[in-house]
C-alpha cells in the first residue's frame, strides 16, 4: 500500500505499537495517546518525508501529516494492528496529564470523529438558506425540505452522535451512549411540556421550571435537548462509569443484557432528573458569559482571537474554544465567537502566495501551491508548518492580518448560525435562516478579503529571509574555530553522576538525542554549565537548551516525563533567547514535590550536535555544581559544519 512504509516508520518512532494507548486523527494530524512520550523519537519523526512536524500538546502526541492524513491513519492502524478507538487510560495517566490538558484531550477526542460530517451537514444547511435568499428555492418546495432534513440531521440529533463518541472516549459501550442520547431527543417527551403544568419549581428565580410530569413521584424538569452538547457529555461519561462498575460485579453469564439494562435504567432517569437540568443551566450560563465578554468590545475580541487563533491551532488549544461555539449555537441558535477566527486561514494563504511569488527556494516553490489550495478550504497546517512558521516573519504577519480580519468581523457583528465547513465553505453558515444575507455576512466576506490582501501586501513589502540565508548570516558573524580548540562543561547540578546508557529513558540512553551524561540531583537548583544563549526553554520549564558561542548545543532535561507536570514545581530565572554566563542560576525545582508526584529526577545533560565534537565524560561519582562534567574538542568549525 502507498503509505505502509511511512506508517511503519511512524509506529517505530512513537515507541512501537506497545507504547500506543489510542489513536485518532483530525483534518491534518495523527493524534496519539502514548504511554510514555519520552520513548518517541521526535526529531527523527520531524525529519521524515511525509511528516510536516510533531506537536506535543493537550496530552496528545500529534504527528502532523497534511491533507492525506486519513490514508496514513488507516495505514498506521492496519500495519500496527491497532484498535484505533481504544479508550485512553483515564486514571493515573490523566492525573499526570493535568486538568487543562485533560479537558482539551476530551473535547478533541469527542468532536474530531464527527467534524467532517458536522461540517458537511452545516454546509448543506447554509447553502439551502442561501438558495432561498437568492430565490432559487422556496421553503415550501420539496427540494428545500429534503436538503433541510439533511442539513438538520446531525445537529438536531447531536446527543445521539456525541453519546457514541463520549462513550468511546471513556471506555463504555458506544451503543449505550447512543441510547442515552436518543432518550434525550425522544419526540414524544417534547409534547408533554405543552398544556397546564402540575406546579412550578423555583418560582421567582432564573431557574423557574414548570413541572408537567413526575418519575416515581419525583418532579421532572422537561427541557429541549435537541442539538445540545453539554448534557450528553456528562450523561454518557457518567454512563460509562456506571457500566464499568456493573461489569465488575455482574456475572459474565448475564453481562451481555443485564449491564446495558441496569446502566440505562440508572443513567437515563438520573439524566432527566438531575444531570440534564443542571448541565443545561450551566450551558446557558456559559453561553451568556461568552456573549457578555464578546459584547464588552467585539473589536478587541476579534483582534485578540483572530490574531492568536493560528497559535492556538499549533498547540491544539483551539479545542477549548470550538465546543463553546457549538454550545452557543445550541443555546442561542447563533455564535459570534468562532467567526472572529474565520479570516485566519485567508491571512495565511495571502502570506503564502507572497512568499511563493518572491522566493527562489525550490522546496518552498514545491510546497507553496498545495499549501495555498489547502488554506482556501481552511486547512492551514501545511502552510504554517511547511512555510510561514519556519520563516518566522511571514507567520507573524499572518497573525497580524488575521487579527485585523477578526476585528472587522467583530465590528460587523458576524455570527454563524450552524457549524459548517472550513475556509471558503464556511461562508454559507453566515446566512441567517430568518433574515437571509445580513451585514454580518458581508462582514465575514470583507474580513476574509482584507486579511488575504493585507497578508499578501505586508509580506511582499517587508520580505523574509530563507532559513539557509539566516544560517549564512550567522556564519559570517562567527570566527572559524579550529580542531585545536578545547571546551569544558561544568556540572549544572549537585548530585550523583550516572552513565547515560544506564538510565531508564530509551531515547536518551540510546544516544539518539545526543551524547553526554546524567545526574541524579540532590539539590533543586540548575545552573548554567557554560556561557551562551538560551536557545530553548520549554513552556513547562522542565528542560532548557543552551547554545555556546562556539556552536555547541547543550540540552538539559530535568527528570523523566516531567513535561506532564505542566511547569508545576519549576521556577525559571531566565527566558528563551537571553544570554547566560557559566554558573548562573537557571531554574529552581522542588525535588520533594516532584518525587511525591511520582516522577524520577534523573537529569540527562547532552550535546545534541554530537557529530561535530569529540566528547569525553567523567565516570559515575558524586559531583558538585561547577566541577568538570565533560570535555569536548571541535573536530572542525562547529558553525561551518
Amino acid at each position: 500500500m502507498k503509505y505502509d512504509q511511512l506508517a511503519k516508520d511512524i509506529l517505530k518512532n512513537v515507541g512501537g505499537k506497545e507504547n500506543v494507548n489510542s489513536l485518532a486523527h483530525c483534518v491534518t494530524r495523527l493524534r496519539f495517546q502514548l504511554k510514555d512520550e519520552s520513548r518517541a523519537n521526535t526529531e527523527v519523526l520531524k525529519s521524515m518525508d511525509g511528516v510536516i512536524t510533531v506537536m506535543q500538546s493537550g496530552g496528545q502526541y500529534q504527528v502532523v501529516i497534511g491533507n492525506h492524513v486519513p490514508d496514513v491513519y488507516k495505514a498506521v492502524v492496519d500495519v500496527g494492528g491497532l484498535d484505533a478507538q481504544a479508550p485512553v487510560n483515564t486514571n493515573e495517566d490523566d492525573k499526570k496529564q493535568g486538568l487543562f490538558n485533560r479537558i482539551i484531550d476530551i473535547f478533541s477526542s469527542i468532536f474530531t470523529p464527527i467534524l467532517g460530517v458536522l461540517a458537511a451537514t452545516g454546509m448543506i444547511k447554509g447553502f439551502n438558506e442561501l438558495f432561498v435568499t437568492l430565490e432559487w428555492l422556496t421553503r415550501e418546495s420539496g427540494t428545500y425540505q429534503i436538503l433541510n432534513a439533511v442539513g438538520d440531521s446531525l445537529f438536531y440529533f447531536f446527543p445521539i452522535f456525541l453519546g457514541y463518541t463520549v462513550s468511546k472516549k471513556f471506555g463504555g459501550n458506544p451503543f449505550i451512549g447512543m441510547a442515552i442520547g436518543a432518550a434525550l431527543v425522544y419526540p414524544a417527551l417534547s409534547g408533554l411540556s405543552e398544556g397546564q403544568p402540575l406546579y412550578t419549581l423555583f418560582a421567582g428565580t432564573m431557574f423557574k421550571s414548570p413541572i408537567h410530569i413526575t418519575f416515581l413521584g419525583i418532579p421532572v424538569i422537561l427541557m429541549s435537548y435537541a442539538s445540545s452538547v453539554i448534557p450528553i457529555i456528562f450523561a454518557a461519561s457518567f454512563g460509562a462509569k456506571v457500566e464499568k462498575e456493573l461489569n465488575r460485579v455482574i456475572p459474565d453469564v448475564v453481562k451481555a443484557f443485564l449491564v446495558p439494562f441496569l446502566t440505562l435504567l440508572i443513567v437515563v432517569p438520573l439524566t432527566f432528573l438531575i444531570i440534564g437540568p443542571i448541565t443545561t443551566w450551566g450551558g446557558q450560563l456559559l453561553g451568556q458569559a461568552t456573549l457578555w465578554v464578546y459584547h464588552l468590545s467585539p473589536l478587541v475580541a476579534g483582534l485578540l482571537l483572530g490574531g492568536f487563533w493560528q497559535v492556538f491551532v499549533i498547540f491544539g488549544l483551539h479545542w477549548g474554544i470550538i465546543p463553546i461555539g457549538m454550545n452557543n449555537i445550541a443555546v442561542s441558535h447563533m455564535d459570534p465567537i468562532q467567526p472572529l477566527a474565520f479570516s485566519a486561514a485567508f491571512a495565511q494563504i495571502g502570506v503564502v502566495l507572497a512568499v511563493w511569488l518572491k522566493t527562489s527556494d525550490k522546496k518552498i516553490k514545491t510546497l507553496g501551491i498545495p499549501a495555498f489550495i489547502s488554506g482556501i478550504f481552511g486547512v492551514t497546517e501545511p502552510a504554517i508548518y511547511g512555510i510561514t512558521l519556519p520563516l518566522k516573519k511571514p507567520f507573524i504577519i499572518s497573525c497580524i492580518a488575521a487579527g485585523i480580519g477578526g476585528a472587522i468581523s467583530g465590528v460587523f457583528g458576524s455570527v454563524n448560525y450552524m457549524v459548517g465547513g472550513l475556509g471558503i465553505f464556511e461562508l454559507p453558515v453566515y446566512v441567517s435562516p430568518k433574515d437571509g444575507i445580513t451585514a454580518g455576512f458581508w462582514g465575514a466576506v470583507i474580513a476574509m478579503t482584507v486579511a488575504f490582501i493585507l497578508g499578501f501586501i505586508l509580506t511582499s513589502l517587508l520580505g523574509f529571509k530563507k532559513a539557509s540565508e539566516e544560517e549564512e548570516s550567522k556564519k559570517e558573524n562567527k570566527k572559524e574555530k579550529t580542531s585545536e580548540l578545547r571546551f569544558e562543561l561544568s556540572s549544572p547540578l549537585t548530585g550523583e553522576v550516572k552513565l547515560l546508557e544506564n538510565i531508564k529513558d530509551a531515547a536518551f540512553a540510546s544516544g539518539a538525542l545526543g551524547k553526554g551524561i546524567a545526574i541524579e540531583p540532590s539539590e533543586g537548583k540548575l545552573y548554567a554549565p557554560v556561557s551562551g544563549s538560551v536557545s530553548v526553554l520549554f513552556p513547562t520549564h522542565h528542560a532548557i537548551g543552551i547554545t555556546t558561542d562556539d556552536g555547541a548545543e547543550i540540552l538539559i532535561h530535568i527528570g523523566m516525563d516531567t513535561v506532564q507536570l505542566n511547569g508545576t514545581f519549576f521556577t525559571p530565572h531566565v527566558e528563551q533567547g537571553s544570554r547566560v554566563e557559566r554558573g548562573q542560576l537557571l531554574i529552581d525545582f522542588d525535588i520533594e514535590e516532584i518525587k511525591k508526584a511520582g516522577f524520577a529526577l534523573t537529569t540527562p545533560v547532552v550535546i545534541t550536535n554530537q557529530d561535530q565534537f569529540h566528547i569525553t565524560t567523567i565516570g559515575e561519582q558524586q559531583i558538585r555544581v561547577g566541577e568538570c562534567l565533560m570535555k569536548w574538542e571541535g573536530k572542525t568549525s562547529p558553525i561551518l559544519n
